[in-house]
């Protein structure tokens, strides 16, 4: 299990984390969505272990994340954050095979056919980088941290995505989504951020809302997606429509005005 526990940072004295507490099991998808500025990167930067918090803790699997060392922390969580360059002309496949670099894999040639085949970039594999497109360079980094933890293992693993869909077109965003359900049966946890409700509605198991750096809501999709507490989080008067495709909802704008009246509290 991952788990957060009052997880606690501020900048300057002002709180951009405040007191977030959350669990990711083995075998489902957790997306955490609020609006700009909820605070959501700076706890995806904490979960990752790439800013280090004084207050609260993080752990992965029973241990808390700064006992792991790097390779440890490798073997059981990958990281797509937001924006990623690479500042040198590696080609596709040099970019996947970074993935690996902390790894011990039995067959790495396979696990990068089988990752570029997911992803749909095995044509892309010879191509340099930085001359592809940014939906194309979007999928090249989801492959680069998918081979990471592509391999059976016997213990239980964790995905981080900070925004994987943000590039893509409607198609390669349900694809990309279409993989992260698939990988929940190799006994792996998957958290994602995510802007999209309707793309949480349809994949994730539990949902996380974030606002002003508070956890305003979490629990399972239906418990979440609730019109009164999405239109107090997004400061936007929302619609749930059923939706006859999925067997979920619809998430949707609704015309009139809203006026936030309420204080979001801690969940």
């Amino acid at each position: 299990m991952l788990t957060a526990s009052r997880v606690h940072f501020c900048i300057r004295q002002r709180p951009i984390v405040d007191e977030v507490s959350l669990e990711l099991n083995p075998g489902e998808i957790l997306a955490v969505l609020g609006p700009n500025g909820a605070g959501k990167s700076t706890f995806f930067k904490i979960l990752s272990g790439e800013i280090r918090c004084k207050h609260g803790a993080i752990g992965y699997n029973g241990h808390d994340i700064h006992t792991l060392k790097s390779r440890e922390l490798a073997e059981v969580r990958a990281v797509m954050p937001q924006h990623t360059q690479v500042n040198f002309p590696f080609t596709v496949q040099e970019v996947v095979e970074l993935g690996l670099i902390s790894t011990k894999a039995k067959n790495p040639t396979r696990l990068i056919a089988e990752v570029l085949e997911a992803t749909n970039t095995s044509h892309l594999k010879d191509q340099v980088f930085n001359t592809l497109s940014g939906g194309e360079k979007q999928r090249v980094q989801l492959a680069r941290v998918l081979v990471q933890i592509w391999e059976a293992k016997p213990f239980p693993r964790y995905l981080l995505l900070d925004e994987p869909t943000s590039s893509l077109d409607i198609a390669q965003q349900h694809a990309v989504l279409k993989i992260l359900e698939a990988l929940k049966s190799r006994n792996i946890g998957i958290l994602v951020i995510l802007h999209e409700l309707n793309l949480a509605a349809q994949y994730a198991d539990k949902i996380a809302l974030l606002k002003d750096g508070l956890l305003a809501k979490s629990g399972t999709v239906k418990e979440v997606l609730d019109e009164e507490i999405l239109a107090q989080v997004f400061d936007h008067p929302i619609q749930l429509i059923a939706n006859p495709a999925t067997g979920g909802v619809f998430v949707s704008s609704a015309a009139q005005s809203y006026s936030s009246t309420h204080t979001i509290k801690q969940a």
